[in-house]
C-alpha cells in the first residue's frame, strides 16, 4: 500500500504555503503579535475564498469536497505560519453556521475551562450557557491567542477530528521550528565554523528531525484510519514535537533565540497552549494504553 502523498495532494499543501506566503509573512504575523491577537477579517475571507473552511464540504454543497487527509496537510501549514484564529472551530462548522464556508463568519467553540478568540467570534458553538455567565478575559501565554475563562469546565467533549486537526497544527510548528534552528546552525560561525558542525549541535536537530517525521506519520495514519487510538498517538507525539522542538531550537539558537524579536518563542507559547486543547496527556496514554494491552474498556 503506497503512503506516498498523491500530486494532487502535493499541490494542495504548496498552494496553501504559497497562500500564507503572500497573505501572512513575517510583517503580518509581527503585526497580528502587536494587534494582540486581534483576526485580520480580510486574511479569513480569503481563506474561505482558498477554500479552506469548505474543503470537506460536498461540491454539491459548495465545496472542495476532499476528505480529512487533505484537512491535515491544511492545518500543518498553518500551524507552521503560525495562523492565529479559531480555524479548527471554523472549519468544522462550514456547512452548518451560514457563512463559515466563506470565511465571512468567524466561529469558535469552547473547550475545557477556556474559549479561544471570544472576542472576534460571530457565532459561539457547543456552547453552555451557564459557563458564559460569568466568564473572564485572562492574560494568555500565547500573544496571538486571547483566551476567556469559562466559570465552570464545558460539559461538551472537544470533537475527535478537532482533536487530529489540533495535532496537525504542532507537527507545523515542529516542522517550522526545525527549519529555524538549521538555518542558524548554518548560518552562525563560532571558532572559524558554522555551529552546526558540532555534533552537539548535530544531534538535537536531528533528534529534531525524528520527532517531527514521527508525529507527521501518526497525524497521516490518523486521519486515514480515522480509530480514537490513532488519534491518542498523533495527538502525544505532535504535542511533544511540537514544544520539545520549540525548546531545542531556542537551545540552538542560543542567546539570539530567548529574543522577543526572534519567533521561536511564538511557536512554543502557541504548542502549550494547543496542548491543553481536548483530552489531557494523561487520558491520551490511558486510551493508547488501554488499546495496547487490550483492555475492552
Amino acid at each position: 500500500m503506497d503512503f506516498q502523498l498523491t500530486a494532487d495532494q502535493r499541490a494542495l499543501r504548496q498552494g496553501v504555503r504559497d497562500l500564507l506566503a503572500r497573505r501572512f509573512d513575517r510583517e503580518a504575523l509581527r503585526a497580528a503579535v502587536d494587534a494582540g491577537g486581534e483576526l485580520d477579517r480580510d486574511l479569513w475571507r480569503a481563506l474561505g475564498e482558498a477554500g479552506f473552511f469548505a474543503l470537506r464540504l460536498p461540491e454539491a454543497e459548495g465545496g472542495v469536497g476532499l476528505g480529512l487527509p487533505e484537512a491535515v496537510l491544511l492545518f500543518e501549514e498553518a500551524g507552521r505560519a503560525l495562523l492565529p484564529g479559531p480555524l479548527i472551530d471554523t472549519h468544522l462548522a462550514a456547512g452548518e453556521v451560514k457563512g463559515a464556508a466563506e470565511g465571512e463568519v468567524v466561529v469558535t467553540a469552547p473547550y475545557g475551562h477556556f474559549v479561544e478568540h471570544l472576542g472576534d467570534a460571530d457565532v459561539i458553538v457547543r456552547a453552555d450557557k451557564d459557563a458564559l455567565n460569568g466568564a473572564m478575559k485572562v492574560r494568555s501565554v500565547d500573544p496571538l491567542t486571547p483566551l476567556t475563562r469559562l466559570s465552570r469546565r464545558t460539559p461538551y467533549p472537544y470533537p475527535p477530528e478537532a482533536v487530529l486537526l489540533t495535532a496537525a497544527e504542532q507537527v507545523g510548528t515542529a516542522a517550522r521550528t526545525l527549519d529555524l534552528a538549521v538555518q542558524h546552525a548554518c548560518e552562525r560561525v563560532q571558532f572559524g565554523q558554522p555551529v552546526g558542525g558540532f555534533q552537539a549541535v548535530k544531534h538535537l536537530c536531528a533528534q529534531m528531525l525524528v520527532r517531527v517525521e514521527t508525529a507527521r506519520t501518526a497525524v497521516y495514519a490518523a486521519a486515514v484510519t480515522g480509530t480514537a487510538v490513532e488519534r491518542a498517538a498523533a495527538k502525544l507525539l505532535a504535542d511533544e514535537a511540537a514544544v520539545r522542538n520549540a525548546r531545542d531550537c531556542l537551545q540552538v539558537c542560543g542567546g539570539m533565540g530567548f529574543t522577543w524579536e526572534a519567533d521561536v518563542h511564538l511557536h512554543l507559547k502557541r504548542a502549550w497552549v494547543r496542548a491543553g486543547r481536548g483530552p489531557s496527556k494523561a487520558e491520551a496514554e490511558e486510551e493508547l494504553a488501554a488499546a495496547l494491552l487490550g483492555d475492552p474498556a
